[in-house]
C-alpha cells in the first residue's frame, strides 16, 4: 500500500528525506506528492538535482513551473508560510514528514491536522506533549495506529541510545558524559557574521572548532528514565560538511574490559540492531561514513577501559543521511499500524 506524503520545509533534512525515498528502497510505499517550501521552485529543482555532500540526484530532475518531476512522478511545490492554509486535505495527505526545524510543539504541529493531515513526524527532538518520540529499533514498538504527532528524536539520540542500552543492561551505568562532534550546519556563517542567539555562532564555521548548545542530556533521560539524571553532555561543530562524531565517556558498575565491550556491541551489530548500528575495526575517518544510512557505527579501534568501570567509545554517524533513512523508517513502521 501506498501512503501519500508531504515534506514541509526543504533543507539539509527535507532534501536528503526525499533523496532517501527514491534512494533506499521506500518509494513502493512513501509517495511525495508536496513539498511546502518559501523558496523558488528554480531553487528547489537545483539543490534537488546537485549536492556537494551527497552528488547528483540518480534519476532525472524537472519542473513545470509548479510541480517537481522527479522519475515519473509529479510533486506539487506549496510556498505557503501559514500552515493553515496548506491543502492537506484536498491532497489527501497522510503523513507531513516536518523538516523545517522552525517548531517543536504540539499546537504548531496540530495546524497541521487541521488542514487536513491525518499525520504529523518531527525531524527533530519536539516537547514532551507529543504522543511519542521515536528511535527506530530501541522503542518503535511505542508507535500506535491513533497517534496523530510524532517525533523522530535526533541524528545524535539515534546514534547513542541504542548503545546506552546495550551496555546498561550488560554492565550498569551509573552515570556519563558524551560530547558531539559535530559537523558544520546552516546556522553557522562561512565568515563571521551576526546571529541572534549565539555569539560563537556568530563566528566562522570553516576556521573553527565551535561550542554549541546540546539537549542530549535531556534526550537521553526522556528516552532512558532509567538514566535519567546520570548524564550531561557537550557539543561542538567542526570545519566539516557532514558525518559528526559521539565521544562518549561512561562510568559502569560492572567491571569490564575492552573486548567486553566491543563483544557487546558488535553481537548486537551483526544480530538485533544489524543495518542500524555498524561495528567496524578498521582505521577510519569520518569521510568513510558519508550517507551510511546506519544510525551509528562503533569504532572498535578506540574503545579503552580505564580502571575496569570508566569506558570510552566513539561512534560515528552520518548526522544527514542516517537521520533521513532512520525518519522514514519510523514513517513507514508507523504508517503500516493502520
Amino acid at each position: 500500500m501506498s501512503f501519500k506524503v508531504a515534506i514541509n520545509g526543504y533543507g539539509r533534512i527535507g532534501q536528503c528525506v526525499l533523496r532517501a525515498i527514491y534512494e533506499s528502497g521506500y518509494r513502493d510505499q512513501l509517495q511525495v506528492v508536496a513539498l511546502n517550501e518559501l523558496s523558488d521552485i528554480d531553487t528547489v529543482s537545483y539543490l534537488t538535482r546537485y549536492d556537494t555532500t551527497h552528488g547528483r540526484f540518480p534519476v532525472a530532475v524537472d519542473h513545470d513551473g509548479q510541480n517537481l518531476l522527479i522519475n515519473g512522478d509529479s510533486i506539487r511545490v506549496l510556498s505557503e508560510e501559514d500552515p493553515d492554509k496548506l491543502p492537506w486535505a484536498e491532497m489527501d495527505i497522510d503523513l507531513v514528514l516536518e523538516c523545517s526545524g522552525s517548531f517543536s510543539d504540539r499546537d504548531s504541529a496540530q495546524q497541521h491536522i487541521k488542514s487536513g493531515a491525518q499525520r504529523l513526524l518531527f525531524s527533530q527532538p519536539a516537547d514532551t506533549d507529543v504522543d511519542a518520540t521515536i528511535v527506530y529499533g530501541f522503542n518503535d514498538q511505542l508507535l500506535q495506529a491513533d497517534q496523530q504527532i510524532v517525533a523522530a528524536g535526533s541524528c545524535t539520540t539515534n546514534c547513542i541510545v541504542p548503545v546506552l542500552n546495550l551496555l546498561h543492561r550488560e554492565l550498569t551505568i551509573l552515570s556519563g558524559v558524551t560530547t558531539t562532534i559535530h559537523s558544520a550546519m546552516n546556522d553557522q556563517p562561512v565568515i563571521d557574521s551576526y546571529h541572534q542567539t549565539d555569539l560563537r555562532l556568530t563566528r566562522s564555521s570553516m576556521h573553527s572548532i565551535i561550542p554549541v548548545d546540546t539537549s542530549l542530556n535531556k534526550g537521553i533521560d526522556r528516552l532512558l528514565p532509567e538514566l535519567a539524571g546520570r548524564f550531561e553532555s557537550l557539543h561542538v561543530r567542526v570545519p566539516t560538511i557532514n558525518v559528526s562524531l559521539l565521544d562518549i565517556s561512561l562510568n559502569v558498575a560492572n567491571t569490564t574490559n575492552a573486548n567486553q565491550v566491543n563483544s557487546i556491541l558488535q553481537q548486537a551489530a551483526q544480530g538485533p540492531l544489524k543495518g542500524l548500528l555498524g561495528y567496524t575495526e578498521e582505521p577510519h575517518a569520518s569521510v568513510d561514513f558519508n550517507r551510511d544510512s546506519r544510525s551509528g557505527i562503533v569504532d572498535g579501534t578506540q574503545t579503552r577501559v580505564s580502571g575496569g568501570n570508566m569506558i570510552k567509545l566513539l561512534c560515528w554517524f552520518d548526522n544527514e543521511w542516517g537521520f533521513a533513512n532512520r525518519m522514514l523508517d519510523v514513517a513507514q513502521a508507523w504508517l503500516n499500524k493502520e
